[in-house]
């Protein structure tokens, strides 16, 4: 497995950049940065200019809250920038965020992702060939590109499209039209044994060549009182995230349907310390690794996942999260 370095969701720009510079440094193949109270391309703008090695992705981008124009000409960008480093890590948002915090259109979310990738690569290619562009489908239509607007091939060919997916269809979609799928971490190895890897392998023949990453829950620290926090702050992560109804299959393949309902409910009333206290350490134990985390990480994932990186919800030391790496990477 490759191991990236995933910035935490609340980084700035600027810290985002920092950590970027630091992960070249100790070794990490990737850098990551998630789009929630920051814009990613700006954040991963910053990191490519910052760095001269490491890839850099953003995991995710927002597909919805954009239109594929937009989003075809901030990837390109950032693979001029980067010189050939970026990675377009794309997913959907869910419902609620895309109609109320965006103001934009939803509806047949895996069909509209399909038609917005497909989008995307008619804009690249008509950069590239010059040829008329001429894109109509369901969703979108781009008919329009003068030579005023049309930056060219890119030298550094185009960035990899990795789509995020959870469901049955999106990861459909992921498998059919993307070139790598970015694994929730709300999973398990049973999920995506039973689940996630069979609908891909469906969907293309076979998996050469498609990446499929995953940001994991991993519970360290430096002390027993620090490791006690860390574990209450990951359980409060599961919670949140399980009380979606779309990640809603993950908790029912291990019979958790009833505390799927029960955190949902208590998202409504945003009742979030005591959605966390309904996370037992059975549940924990299914989604986060603990103890002696760089083999239970090996254990659970080798030969189901490309790449990998740590979900840390909490403050950590990246002196841990070196060491963590360096004993995933044992062979």
């Amino acid at each position: 497995m490759l191991v990236d370095f995933a910035a935490g969701v609340e980084a700035s720009p600027l810290e985002v950049e920092a950590a970027a510079a630091r992960a070249e440094q100790d070794g990490y193949d990737g850098f990551g940065a998630a789009e929630s109270r920051h814009d990613v391309f700006t954040a991963l703008t910053l990191a490519a200019r910052a760095t001269r090695t490491i890839t850099l992705q953003s995991g995710i981008a927002v597909a919805f809250a954009r239109n594929p124009m937009s989003m075809a000409v901030l990837a390109n960008d950032l693979q001029l920038i980067s010189e050939g480093r970026f990675q377009l890590g794309l997913g959907s948002q869910v419902q609620a965020h895309i109609e109320r915090r965006f103001a934009m259109p939803w509806g047949k979310p895996a069909a509209r992702m399909a038609e917005f990738v497909a989008a995307v690569r008619a804009i690249w290619e008509c950069w590239r060939t010059g040829e008329r562009l001429a894109f109509r489908g369901e969703f979108y239509r781009h008919t329009l590109m003068t030579d005023f607007f049309n930056p060219g091939p890119n030298p550094h060919g185009n960035p990899p499209i990795l789509l995020a997916a959870v469901g049955e269809r999106m990861t459909a979609v992921a498998g059919k039209e993307a070139d790598g799928l970015l694994v929730h971490p709300l999973t398990s190895p049973a999920y995506l044994r039973e689940r996630t890897l069979p609908i891909l392998r469906e969907a293309r023949g076979d998996l050469d060549g498609f990446s499929v990453g995953l940001s994991a829950f991993v519970v360290v620290g430096e002390d027993e009182k620090a490791r006690s926090q860390a574990e209450q702050a990951v359980k409060a992560q599961i919670a949140f995230y399980g009380s979606t109804p779309a990640y809603r299959p993950v908790l029912e393949l291990h019979g958790w349907g009833d505390l799927a309902d029960q955190l949902n409910q208590l998202s409504r009333r945003q009742a979030w310390a005591e959605m966390a206290g309904l996370i037992t350490d059975d549940v924990l134990d299914t989604f986060a690794v603990t103890g002696d985390v760089a083999r239970g990480l090996r254990e659970r994932f080798d030969g189901l996942i490309d790449r990998i990186s740590f979900y840390t919800p909490y403050e950590v030391d990246p002196g841990l999260l070196g060491e963590l790496r360096a004993g995933v990477t044992v062979s």
